[in-house]
C-alpha cells in the first residue's frame, strides 16, 4: 500500500433480529447479538437493511407458537434470508416443512450454532481497526435496567409446562460469573438489575451451592448469597420467578436492609389443593399465607406479584371459589391470569374433565375483576406517600413516566409524573403520590 493511500475497510454484513417470548429469551438474543458484534457484524433495525434476519421464537403455548410462526413468515416475506432459533426451534422439521426457505433452525440456548449459522449465511472477516463492542455487551433493553439470567432450565415437572423439554434441567451459572456480569452492567449505566431464571429460588441446587472466588473472597451459589452480593453493586435488585421454598425467608432480611427491592414475583398458579396436586405443584397454600403475613410484618412495603391459571382440567366451581377466597386473603399487589391452554407435549393434556371454554372465560373475568379491585385499593393506600421512582421515559411536555420499587418494567404499573422538567431517563427520584387508579400512580417530584 502506498503511503497516504486511504485504507478501505470491508463493509460488515448487517443482522436484524425479532425477539419473542419472555425476558429469558431476550437475554439469549442479547448474548447472540453481543457475540455477532464482537465478530464484526453490524445490527439492522429493519428488514430492508439486513443481510440476515434472526427470529428468536417462543414455543410455550400454542398462541405463542402461532405468533412465532407468523413472525417467521413475515421475516421471509420481507427479507428472505432467515435463521430461526429459540424454544420453537425444537420443532425444526415442522418449521422447515412450513418454511422451506429458512436458512437454519436451532434450539434454545444454542448460541454457538446460531453464530455459526450467521457466519455461513453471511461470511465476514472483521477488521482489527473496528471498535466492535462494549465490555458490558449489547442490550435490547434501555440503558438503565438490565435482565440478569442466573441459570437455565428447570427441575420441576408441572403438568401444564414443557419448559424442561425445551430448555432442559436446571443449570446454574457460577456465582462469581453472575456478579462480575452485574458489576459490568452497573459500570455501564445500569441502575436496576432484574434477576431472572426459570426457578430463581433453586439457583445453585444443581451444583451443590458450590463456592467460587470473587475479588479474593468466596461466594456461594445460593439465591441469598447472590442477592446480597448483587445488592452491594448499588443497583436496585429485583427478583423474579421465586418459588416459595422455605429458604426464601432468608431474602426478607436483605429487603429490610435495603440490599434487595421489597418485591417478590412468585408463580403460585392456583390455590386449591386439589388443583395444585393435579398440576403437580406445591400444595401447602395455608402455610404460604402464614409466611406472607410474616414477610409483611418484617417488610411492610413488600410487593407480591404472581400469575395464575384458571380452567385447568378438573377445576370445579368449588376450586375456583377457593382460589378467589385465597386471593382476598393474600392481597397480592400485582396479579396476572391465564386461561388454561393445552400445550402439545404437556402431561395435562391426558387429564380428564377439561373445562369448557365458556367456563374458562367466565372464571377469568371474575378473577381479573377481583384482582383489579384489590390492586386499586392497595394503590389508593399509597396516595399521600413519598416513594422512590426510577424514570423510564421523559416526554416533551414536562412529564415523565417511571416505576416504584413495587413495579417491574412492562408487567406491572407505572408512576406518571407532572412538572418533571430536568429529569432524565435512569434518574431515581422521590415522588409524592397524588392519585391512583387500578394500575398506575400519579404524582410530582417531592
Amino acid at each position: 500500500m502506498q503511503r497516504g493511500m486511504a485504507r478501505t475497510l470491508p463493509e460488515p454484513p448487517k443482522i436484524g433480529i425479532v425477539s419473542l417470548g419472555c425476558p429469558k429469551a431476550l437475554v439469549d438474543s442479547e448474548r447472540i447479538l453481543t457475540q455477532l458484534r464482537r465478530d464484526g457484524y453490524q445490527m439492522s433495525p429493519s428488514y430492508d437493511g439486513a443481510d440476515v434476519v434472526l427470529v428468536n421464537t417462543c414455543g410455550f403455548l400454542d398462541s405463542a407458537k402461532a405468533e412465532s410462526l407468523e413472525a417467521i413468515g413475515e421475516a421471509i416475506a420481507e427479507n428472505g434470508r432467515v435463521i430461526v432459533t429459540g424454544c420453537l426451534g425444537h420443532e425444526a422439521e415442522m418449521i422447515r416443512a412450513r418454511f422451506p426457505k429458512v436458512l437454519a433452525v436451532t434450539g434454545p440456548q444454542q448460541y454457538e450454532q446460531v453464530v455459526t449459522a450467521v457466519h455461513d449465511a453471511a461470511p465476514f472477516t472483521p477488521s482489527a481497526f473496528l471498535d466492535l463492542v462494549p465490555e458490558s455487551g449489547l442490550k435490547l433493553t434501555p440503558r438503565h435496567y438490565s435482565y440478569l439470567k442466573i441459570s437455565e432450565g428447570c427441575n420441576h415437572s408441572c403438568k401444564f409446562c414443557i419448559i424442561p423439554d425445551l430448555r432442559g434441567k436446571l443449570v446454574s451459572r457460577p456465582a462469581n460469573a453472575v456478579v462480575r456480569e452485574a458489576q459490568k452492567l452497573v459500570e455501564a449505566g445500569t441502575r436496576e438489575l432484574l434477576v431472572i431464571s426459570q426457578d430463581t429460588s433453586a439457583y445453585g441446587v444443581d451444583i451443590g451451592h458450590a463456592e467460587s472466588v470473587l475479588n479474593g473472597q468466596t461466594i456461594r451459589a445460593h439465591v441469598a448469597d447472590l442477592s446480597r452480593a448483587l445488592g452491594e453493586t448499588g443497583a436496585w435488585v429485583r427478583l423474579h420467578y421465586i418459588y416459595p421454598y422455605p429458604h426464601v425467608d432468608s431474602l426478607i432480611p436483605l429487603m429490610a436492609e435495603g440490599l434487595v427491592l421489597p418485591y417478590l414475583d412468585i408463580p403460585f398458579q392456583h390455590a386449591s389443593p386439589s388443583v395444585l396436586k393435579a398440576m403437580r405443584r406445591p400444595a401447602n397454600e395455608a402455610k404460604v399465607l402464614e409466611r406472607i403475613g410474616r414477610w409483611r410484618r418484617d417488610v411492610p412495603d413488600l410487593a407480591l406479584r404472581s400469575t395464575f391459571i384458571v380452567g385447568f382440567p378438573g377445576e370445579t366451581d368449588a376450586d375456583f371459589d377457593y382460589l378467589l377466597e385465597w386471593l382476598e386473603e393474600a392481597q397480592l399487589d400485582r396479579v396476572g391470569c391465564f386461561k388454561y391452554e393445552a400445550v402439545a407435549g404437556a402431561a395435562a393434556n391426558a387429564l380428564p374433565n377439561h373445562v369448557p371454554e365458556e367456563v374458562k372465560e367466565e372464571r377469568w373475568h371474575r378473577f381479573m375483576a377481583a384482582s383489579a379491585r384489590i390492586s386499586a385499593a392497595k394503590l389508593a393506600a399509597k396516595v399521600g406517600r413519598t416513594l422512590d421512582v426510577i424514570i423510564d421515559e421523559v416526554d416533551g411536555d414536562g412529564g415523565a413516566t417511571g416505576r416504584s420499587k413495587a413495579d417491574a418494567p412492562e408487567i406491572d404499573g407505572q408512576v406518571l409524573l407532572r412538572d418533571a422538567v430536568g429529569l432524565t431517563v435512569g434518574d431515581i427520584v422521590s415522588v409524592r403520590i397524588e392519585d391512583a387508579d387500578e394500575t398506575d400512580l400519579f404524582g410530582v417530584q417531592a
